[in-house]
Formats: structure tokens, sequence, C-alpha cells
């Protein structure tokens, strides 16, 4: 037990390619709504659960909770067309497998679930060595709280201390440190370096290829 590790990763963003996606069928879900939020808000707020997302973006005083449901059901509907093409970053799969080398247990922790998730994995095409997802049905809050993040490392048995976070969102690197893990950051999901770092982000990387090239380098080298 006290030689396993854990390499936890976020999904959007940090292995798929989608974080605009949901920026733009989020827009379209608000603007069909009557609500006028803008993109560079709506991208800032991706990585949250729905309902924090909702909370973050409209306020969460007097607000229609049927609305709120209306207004997820229209994201994911409008963001289900894409299921199909979801595009996995470039040596996202390739990472994964460098690491399950390595001796690391590979976990996802998402706020994804159901048949988004499996549109996730199937972008990947990584499956033989994840050896467990956590979603949003498995926790009661999701990031920053650490939840997922505790989630994902009580599937593998691996104590915070043995375990490294990727992602690509300041809620990402909130919801790692909070939970004692180590935190990595990639820009692939469009947010500022210095955003990233000043959530806690222990090295931050361009995107999957980019922590691949530089894996003998990592914090993932310095716990083998």
């Amino acid at each position: 037990m006290a030689t396993k590790r854990a390499a936890i990763f976020d999904v959007d963003g940090t292995l798929v390619d989608t974080n605009h996606l949901h920026v733009v069928t989020w827009w379209e879900a608000f603007r069909q709504a009557g609500h006028h939020v803008p993109m560079r808000d709506i991208h800032r707020a991706v990585g949250l659960s729905g309902d924090d997302l909702l909370d973050h973006l409209l306020g969460d005083d007097d607000r229609d909770p049927d609305e709120d449901e209306q207004l997820a059901a229209a994201h994911h509907a409008l963001y289900a067309t894409y299921f199909e093409r979801l595009p996995a970053l470039d040596a996202a799969g390739d990472l994964l497998r460098a690491l399950a080398g390595r001796g690391w247990e590979i976990v996802l922790a998402t706020s994804a679930s159901g048949a988004e998730l499996s549109a996730l994995r199937r972008a990947i095409d990584a499956d033989d060595v994840i050896g467990q997802a956590a979603s949003a049905d498995d926790v009661t809050h999701g990031k920053p709280a650490p939840d997922p993040v505790h989630q994902a490392r009580e599937l593998v048995g691996v104590p915070s201390e043995r375990a490294v976070f990727v992602g690509d969102t300041v809620w990402d690197m909130k919801a790692g440190v909070r939970d004692g893990v180590v935190p990595v950051a990639v820009l692939s999901g469009g947010i500022p370096r210095a955003d990233l770092e000043h959530a806690g982000a222990h090295a931050v990387y361009r995107d999957p290829a980019d922590l691949l090239r530089h894996l003998d380098s990592s914090v993932f080298a310095e716990m083998e």
C-alpha cells in the first residue's frame, strides 16, 4: 500500500480539448433563457459543477430551481451534439500509458458523468490503463471542494502524499491543494499561467504532450 501512487487527472481541458465547446454551449443555453452572460465569464467558470457554475454566473438569490434544471438540460443537449467528435489533446493517451508503465495508478476526477463521461473516455482512448473514474455522481460537492480528488484517491487506496492531480483550471488547483495532493496544471484549458500558479499549481505545462516530454524532470519522477 505504501508504494502505490495515484496520478489523478481532470478531463475537460486537461485530456480532451472541450473547454471552449462548453463555453459556447453554456452561452447558447443562457441566451435561449434570456440571460446575457459574457463568454469570458463562462470560460472562467468551466470546471465547476453545473449547480456551482450557475451560482457563480447568475448568483444564488431568488433563482427559480426549475429554470436551473432547464438551463442544465439545454447545455447538455447542445453539448451532446459533439459527443461523437470530441478531440483528445495531443499525447493525452500516451501520457497516461507512460505513467501507468512507471507504476502509477491512473484515475479520472471529473464533473462529467453518464454518456458525457463515456464520450470523453472514448476520445482519450486509454481505457486499458485508466483504472477508475470519480464522476459528479460520486460526490456531494464538486471542485473547488476537495471531494472529487479525495474520492479518486479513495478508489485506488492512495494517501494524499502519494498522489498528483493534473488539471487546467483554478478550481482544479484549489481542489488539489485542499485535498493535500500535489497540483499540476496544464495551459490547454485556456486559463493563464499566473492564475493557475496563484491557485496553488506546483508546476505548469503547456499541454499533456509537454508534460510527457518533461516527465523525467517532473514531480512524478521525484515521487518514484
